[in-house]
């Protein structure tokens, strides 16, 4: 039992890190793919 407490606390927080990481990341992306569908109209 010990050693799965120890596995979820040395692997349970990098992947915690990395999820956080790539919500904020997707978000900004999703704001570039945005813009970038509307720089044809800017454009005009």
């Amino acid at each position: 039992m010990e050693a799965w407490l120890a596995l979820i606390r040395d692997i349970g927080f990098p992947i915690a890190v990395t999820f956080y990481l790539l919500h904020r990341v997707e978000g900004k992306l999703n704001q570039l793919i945005e813009s970038i569908h509307a720089l044809p109209d800017r454009l005009k």
